[in-house]
């Protein structure tokens, strides 16, 4: 790992946090108790760095055993990558940084009683509460496709058993068939992460079934990165990826599980494999707590992740109206470790600054052809802003791109160990 690359993913300090808060703590308290839901990115990152102050009773509700990472897992679909080399579990943060892990699914929040309801029925009490509840599918929305259809369709979107599905379908797809990716509207999940997809599971195709196409029926207009995936598409798989907009065929109205066909405003059509994306929104539980409004999403206050419609709880990560700042795992990095700044200002009387916030992606065109940005944010008339932002250009060398398909292993490897430990 390059020393550019380290510093990429440290760039929020996470030991300048700790340094700063912990002469401020310790004066006789008793330890204020923090609850984190959800064991991902961000909840598993405020988790780690709260913990790490030593004077924080930190606790983190996460049902499942072990997180497999979103990003990167479209490696997984063309077989670059394992699942197992994608999957971390949460040992590290007990054992070495603390944290009490409970795992168990928290099915209510009660802000007015400051308490948690587990699926158990036991009660946790908190002095201040974070959420970091993922994305819900909005299935509703489109004709037919619901969790019965997910098994047959899958999206894939929650890595894990739905990336095994569709790589299985691939596997047993004919040379010849036709994958058909069906692309959510913005706000969701990862906005360039359709279009590596086709980049990848074309690569596999290239290999593996070369008469086989992709066909991306999409909700948006224009995407995340399109100049650099068309390039790409037309220099590493010429004929093989047509992408459709909204302006064409309108947006996915319905689905039929039976026949594997999707139905558009003004088209259907038929695929040997369908991967479709729905809609999103906040997780569940942020849902049943009073934390989103009318777009579905979590409104915050820009500075320190704190709800703005239930004081007392932070919610960080895909779930939160973000403003300029993508839906992506850097992002919920990095609002995870201004909102640990913030709560440990809040409990302990520590400085409290405004935070700088960063995205730092990298997205695969090819195995040995990868794209990468690097984007600060801070808060500004409270929402979140562009303050500079690099994006790797087309018309780069070969030679380059190598270089950044590198670079983003060993950013992988060490972003995941500032996160888990």
């Amino acid at each position: 790992m390059t020393d550019w690359t380290r510093r990429r993913v440290c760039a929020l300090a996470g030991g300048a946090l700790m340094a700063a808060v912990a002469p401020h703590v310790a004066r006789g308290r008793s330890r204020p108790r923090v609850v984190v839901i959800g064991g991902g990115i961000g909840g598993a990152t405020v988790a780690r760095y709260l913990a790490g102050l030593k004077t924080l009773d930190v606790t983190l509700i996460e049902p499942k055993p072990n997180h497999v990472t979103c990003f990167f897992s479209n490696l997984y679909l063309a077989g670059l990558r394992s699942l197992a080399s994608l999957t971390f579990g949460f040992e590290a943060l007990a054992e070495r940084h603390g944290v009490t892990m409970i795992q168990k699914a928290a099915t209510a929040i009660d802000p007015a009683s400051s308490t948690v309801e587990l699926q158990s029925g036991e009660r946790l009490t908190y002095d201040r509460l974070v959420l970091a509840p993922g994305i819900a599918f909005n299935f509703g929305e489109i004709g037919g496709y619901d969790e019965a259809a997910a098994k047959i369709m899958p999206h894939a979107w929650n890595a894990g058993p739905q990336s095994e599905v569709l790589r299985r379908q691939l596997e047993s797809m004919e040379d010849g068939g036709v994958f058909v990716i069906a692309a959510p509207a913005n706000p969701f999940r990862c906005p360039p992460a359709p279009y590596e997809r086709a980049s990848l599971v074309a690569y596999y195709f290239k290999q593996f079934k070369p008469k086989s196409k992709i066909l991306i029926l999409d909700a948006k207009d224009q995407f995340s990165g399109q100049e650099l995936f068309q390039d790409a598409w037309s220099r590493h798989y010429p004929g093989m990826i047509e992408w459709l907009p909204a302006q064409f065929i309108g947006r996915t109205k319905a689905v039929h599980a039976a026949t594997c066909s999707v139905v558009t405003e003004n088209q259907t059509f038929k695929a040997a494999v369908a991967n479709v994306i729905p809609p999103q929104k906040a997780g569940l539980i942020a849902e049943r707590a009073g934390l989103t409004d009318s777009t579905g999403w979590c409104p915050v206050d820009p500075a320190t992740f704190e709800s703005t419609l239930q004081p007392g709880i932070h919610v960080v990560g895909d779930a939160i109206v973000g403003g300029d700042m993508p839906k992506s795992a850097f992002s919920a990095n990095s609002q995870a470790k201004a909102c640990a700044f913030a709560i440990a200002a809040s409990l302990t009387g520590s400085p409290h600054f405004p935070p700088r916030l960063f995205n730092s992606c990298y997205t695969f065109l090819a195995p040995d052809d990868a794209f990468t940005n690097a984007i600060t944010f801070a808060p500004e008339d409270g929402s979140i802003r562009t303050i500079k932002m690099f994006i790797s250009k087309v018309g780069e060398s070969a030679d380059v791109r190598r270089r950044t398909a590198h670079q983003a292993v060993g950013w992988y490897s060490a972003f995941t160990a500032d996160v888990f430990g």
